[in-house]
C-alpha cells in the first residue's frame, strides 16, 4: 500500500489509516481479526480516541499480547481544560498499555470558542505540550469538522497534523462550514500533516436519527455502500493533498476498501469533477465529534 509523508512529522503513513471507531462496539475477536487484518495489509497508522466505546480496550488487550511494535499511534482529547486533558491522556495511556503515544490531538474542535479555551491560559494545549516535554507525546495535532477554523489554529498554534472530513459531496456544495482548500493550502505551507474522514459518507440518515448502530451500518452517517461508489468516493478523497484516509467505523467495508487502496491511483481532475457532479444531489455533513 502507497505510504504517504505525514507532515514534519516525518513519518510515512499508509494512505489507509486504522480507524478504530470501528472498534467501538466490537468484541475482542473482531477487533483482534481487524488489526490482524490491517497488518496483513501493510497499514501502520492507527487512530483511537476515548469517545470510541470500547475501542481502546480491545486496543490495549491486543498491544498487550502483541506490542506496538512500529505502528504509529494517535489518540485525542475532546477535555479542554489542563487538568482535563491531563487526566485523559493519562488514562488513555494505561488503558491502551502503551508508554508513550506518537501524535495526541486536540478532538472535535469546531468552535471559535472552544478553540480559545484549549489553546488559553490552563487550556487542553498546556496538558500536551507538558506531556510532549514528559516523552509521553512526540506530535500534536487538532482535529474536527470545521476545516476553516483550522486555518486559524495554524495560525495560533504550530500544530504537526489536522483532520477533517473531506469528500465529494463537501466538494459539491462547499460552504464556510466545510469548505477544505484553504486549509490544504496552509497545511502544505506549513508541513502539516493532513488525515481526511468521511471519505465514504452519502449524508445523514434520512430518519434524522445519529446514533451509532441506530441503523444498518456502524456509522452515524449514511454512507454510500456499492463498490463502485465506495471506490469513487475512497479514490477522490486519496486523489487530494492528503496522507491518508482513516477507514470507516464499518468494519464490513474494510476488505474492500484496502482491496482498494492497494490498487489506487490518483484521479486525473476530468475523473474528480465528473465524480463531484454525480453527488451533487446529496447534502454535505455538518456532523458531531464521533468520526
Amino acid at each position: 500500500m502507497e505510504k504517504r509523508r505525514l507532515g514534519k512529522t516525518g513519518h510515512m503513513s499508509t494512505i489507509l489509516i486504522f480507524g478504530a471507531c470501528a472498534l467501538s462496539n466490537a468484541a475482542q475477536p473482531a477487533a483482534d481479526a481487524a488489526m490482524e487484518l490491517a497488518l496483513a495489509h501493510g497499514i501502520n497508522h492507527v487512530d483511537v480516541s476515548p469517545l470510541y466505546g470500547n475501542a481502546e480496550k480491545r486496543l490495549g488487550s491486543w498491544f498487550k499480547r502483541h506490542g506496538k511494535n512500529d505502528l504509529f499511534l494517535g489518540c485525542k482529547t475532546a477535555e479542554r481544560r489542563k487538568a482535563g486533558a491531563w487526566e485523559g491522556l493519562k488514562r488513555s495511556l494505561d488503558t491502551l498499555k502503551v508508554d508513550k503515544f506518537n501524535l495526541f490531538q486536540l478532538h472535535g474542535v469546531d468552535d471559535p470558542k472552544i478553540l480559545d479555551v484549549a489553546l488559553g491560559p490552563g487550556g487542553a494545549l498546556e496538558a500536551l505540550l507538558e506531556a510532549k516535554q514528559q516523552g509521553l507525546v512526540d506530535f500534536i495535532g487538532i482535529t474536527g469538522h470545521h476545516p476553516p477554523l483550522y486555518v486559524k489554529a495554524l495560525e495560533r498554534f504550530d500544530f504537526d497534523t489536522v483532520l477533517f472530513p473531506l469528500n465529494r459531496i463537501h466538494a459539491a456544495h462547499p460552504t464556510d462550514w466545510n469548505v477544505y482548500q484553504p486549509l490544504l493550502k496552509a497545511a502544505k505551507k506549513k508541513d502539516v500533516g493532513v488525515m481526511a474522514i468521511k471519505s465514504v459518507a452519502k449524508g445523514t440518515w434520512q430518519d434524522g436519527r445519529e446514533e451509532m448502530h441506530a441503523h444498518c451500518y456502524n456509522t452515524w452517517y449514511e454512507p454510500f455502500d456499492t463498490a463502485e461508489e465506495i471506490e469513487k468516493s475512497l479514490y477522490f478523497t486519496l486523489s487530494q493533498a492528503v496522507t491518508g484516509a482513516p477507514l470507516p467505523s464499518e468494519l464490513k467495508f474494510w476488505p474492500m476498501m484496502i482491496e482498494m487502496a492497494e490498487r489506487f491511483q490518483p484521479l486525473t481532475r476530468q475523473q474528480q469533477q465528473a465524480y463531484i457532479a454525480q453527488v451533487a444531489q446529496y447534502q454535505p455533513l455538518r456532523g458531531p465529534v464521533m468520526d
